[in-house]
């Protein structure tokens, strides 16, 4: 049995300082933590009556799907991708204002997730956070001191079916792709695990919850999710 040694299943999302961190969030992933924690969440409400900032929007991968549930996406990055339907580009960190929204929803840069989470609470009208980090986020020290023991999350929602991030594009992983480094196609897959963690303003537990997202890819998967380009059936 050949080993898969592609990118994808060896990326492990050590990325310099300053990078960028381009690993783009795939669609399904998003509508799958809405459907299945968000909407409960959110009740009575719901999210078609809010309004969300997502301030990695990227290449649109996590705003387009956010943009089929809330009322208004506010789709921000500090670098433009090329994606047309970005509001403006900023840095989220040091913002000039920012603009109310009930909440905020992203993949943040792993280096500054922290930071970008502490940021999150500060906006005006702010009802709550989610934002998707590897799982091993929950460990260390200094993280536990700054942040969990500080404001530790309402929900840690983990994703029973692995979420593939690569690096500069997402891929479908019922398809093949060609690998460079083993010299054949190869279908995306990952080592890395994947949770969501969300906090809620208004938490009648007041307590930390663990939740799973089930297995949901695809039927969370539509039309027009993946680029076609270097995909093989």
């Amino acid at each position: 049995m050949t080993q898969n040694i592609s990118s994808a299943v060896m990326q492990q999302r050590i990325e310099p300082h300053d990078s960028l961190d381009d690993f783009p969030t795939p669609p399904w992933a998003t509508r799958a933590v809405i459907k299945h924690i968000l909407e409960p969440a959110m009740m009575p409400y719901g999210p078609s009556s809010m309004t969300v900032r997502e301030p990695t929007c990227n290449r649109g991968y996590m705003a387009r799907p956010l943009r089929e549930c809330f009322e208004r996406v506010i789709a921000t990055d500090i670098f433009d991708y090329g994606w047309d339907g970005m509001d403006c580009r900023t840095d989220y960190l040091f913002p000039i204002s920012m603009p109310p929204a009930d909440w905020t929803i992203f993949n943040p840069p792993f280096q500054l997730a922290e930071q970008f989470i502490a940021r999150s609470f500060q906006t005006p009208g702010w009802r709550g956070t989610a934002a998707i980090v590897r799982t091993a986020f929950l460990e260390g020290a200094r993280r536990y001191k700054h942040l969990f023991n500080i404001k530790p999350p309402s929900i840690i929602a983990q994703h029973s079916e692995r979420v593939i991030m690569t690096k500069g594009i997402v891929r479908d992983p019922s398809k093949e792709y060609w690998d460079e480094k083993s010299k054949q196609f190869l279908r995306p897959s990952t080592a890395t695990a994947y949770c969501w963690l969300i906090w809620l303003k208004d938490d009648p537990w007041n307590c930390t919850r663990f939740k799973w997202i089930p297995p949901c890819r695809l039927q969370m998967e539509r039309p027009g999710d993946y680029p076609k380009e270097g995909a093989v059936t």
